[in-house]
């Protein structure tokens, strides 16, 4: 178990970090130049700029994701259900991100199988600690 909750913890911690370093960006300039992002891409989604998108980012994926490692370094109560969670709320964010966006780069199945795998890791981690 010790080894699941390490892992889930990397996947959390780089998770977390690149969200924070692509959504701080689109926040700063929500005509996405600074990440080379034409703001065509958005041409099939709700959003003008990149700045909504940014802020969902930045807190769905980059701050909760370490608020969950946090909780998950300390084993804080329900941690598990946290990892899983997050992985959700992951997979929702690169499945309509695809559907928006109308294609589907290589991030978007490093990512994918990163939400799958948080998905898995935590219901296993829920699992085990009910047992023990």
């Amino acid at each position: 178990m010790k080894t699941l909750r390490g892992i889930a913890m990397a996947l959390l911690g780089f998770l977390g970090i690149t969200s924070i370093i692509g959504a701080v960006p689109l926040i700063l300039d929500p005509s996405g130049q600074l990440l080379r992002m034409p703001l065509s891409l958005l041409q099939h989604s709700p959003f003008h700029t990149f700045l909504i998108p940014g802020i969902i980012l930045l807190l769905a994926n980059g701050l909760l994701s370490l608020l969950i490692l946090y909780a998950t370094a300390r084993r804080l109560p329900l941690f598990a259900w946290g990892v899983a969670l997050q992985g959700c709320i992951l997979s929702g964010w690169i499945v309509v991100e695809v559907i928006l966006l109308r294609m589907a780069m290589w991030a978007h199945y490093v990512y994918g199988a990163i939400g799958l795998a948080l998905i898995v890791l935590g219901l296993v981690l829920a699992r085990k600690n009910r047992t023990t």
